[in-house]
């Protein structure tokens, strides 16, 4: 009897240590030579602490997505060489094994999502999106279905000279493919046909932004029914009401202050899970998070705006158990802040992962 029960307390013991970590991929630029590829940490996401445990060698690994905790997929953000892979991930020893490497469809791929019958990439420089076909048996990547060509220009001749789609993403309702033109100053909403052979996006409706303003990435509330689109030109944010394919514009405010000199590049933008907050990053010569209370109506009212450390804040992730913000900076390294899930607030945590070149983090929950 005794030793059943300690085996019980030993098997109880470990199940908390386990749920007490998490799987965080970071993905970078090689081109500076000062990073290898994805690096894998174990975080613990009661005291932060993080250990690498495994390198994946790729090219320019910049953006990740993960599906069903078992499939990771990449871009290598290339030029003319660039591409998309698939890995599949041993949940026994949690290393990765490539499964496809395949042609991204257009050059310089910047997003990426994925479900269980499609990966679908956004490419910058190409102005493209491209759908390929996923294996539902083991997760790689087969066939090349259809390619989206984005051919509009907008007002900025430098950096709108043509399409540069930013960001692909799934409505909450996973009826439509909403995506981020930030050379046109434009948002597309495609119908998703899962079912639809050749088929895959139909374009639903187009919708123009504020002009010279880039827009970049856009963040749903957990409820679904609001969108928060961050431009990349001056940082600012709108809040949309969203209704089966349908985005009604609500507010437009700044993160950055009116008297601010210098280039902002807005960058990433994310809600918290209980919907309360929205947080926004800022390059260039800000480098700041701004902070958001979110009212129930969906609008934004600013709580405060502070440095994230560090040069390039790319990207950012709020950990699973909600107490921290990890930002990566694309000149720098990662930095952790404590968060506070009442106020919303962040304060740094003394806590750095050191890494090259840092631009996208990913948690496996």
């Amino acid at each position: 009897m005794k030793k059943l029960f300690f085996i019980l307390v030993v098997c109880l013991i470990t199940m908390e240590t386990r749920a007490q970590h998490h799987q965080l991929f970071i993905g970078t630029y090689t081109n500076k030579g000062n990073s290898e590829g994805i690096y894998v940490y174990d975080f613990n996401h009661q005291t932060a602490a993080t250990e690498l445990r495994e390198v994946i060698p790729a090219t320019n690994p910049s953006y990740l997505a993960l599906y069903d905790k078992n499939w990771l997929y990449h871009v290598n953000e290339d030029g003319e060489f660039s591409a998309v892979t698939a890995l599949k991930i041993n949940q026994k020893n949690k290393e990765a094994a490539k499964l496809s490497f395949l042609n991204s469809k257009g050059k310089d791929p910047c997003y990426l999502i994925a479900d269980q019958k499609f990966v679908l990439v956004a490419n910058y420089s190409g102005g493209s999106i491209a759908v390929f076909e996923r294996s539902e048996k083991d997760g790689s990547l087969n066939n090349f279905t259809q390619l989206i060509k984005h051919t509009g220009k907008g007002v900025d001749p430098k950096r709108q000279s043509s399409a540069h789609v930013h960001q692909v993403l799934f409505s909450p309702d996973r009826k439509y493919i909403i995506s981020t033109d930030l050379g046109e100053d434009q948002v597309y909403l495609y119908n998703y046909n899962p079912d639809g052979g050749n088929e895959i996006l139909t374009l639903k409706k187009t919708i123009k932004t504020n002009a010279g303003t880039g827009p970049r990435h856009i963040a749903f509330s957990p409820d679904g029914n609001f969108a928060y689109l961050v431009h990349e030109f001056n940082g600012s944010i709108t809040a949309y009401h969203y209704h089966d394919g349908d985005l009604d514009p609500l507010q437009e405010v700044a993160t950055a202050a009116n008297d601010f000199k210098g280039k902002i590049d807005g960058a990433d933008i994310h809600v918290s899970a209980d919907g309360k907050f929205l947080y926004e990053t800022n390059r260039g010569d800000a480098n700041t998070i701004s902070v958001f209370a979110i009212s129930k109506e969906g609008l934004l009212s600013h709580v405060e705006t502070l440095s994230t450390l560090g040069k390039g804040p790319r990207n950012f992730t709020i950990d699973p158990s909600g107490n921290y913000i990890l930002v990566a900076h694309q000149y720098g390294n990662v930095v952790i802040f404590n968060r506070d899930q009442a106020t919303g607030k962040l304060k740094d945590s003394g806590k750095r992962i050191d890494v090259g070149s840092p631009v996208c983090l990913v948690f496996n929950k």
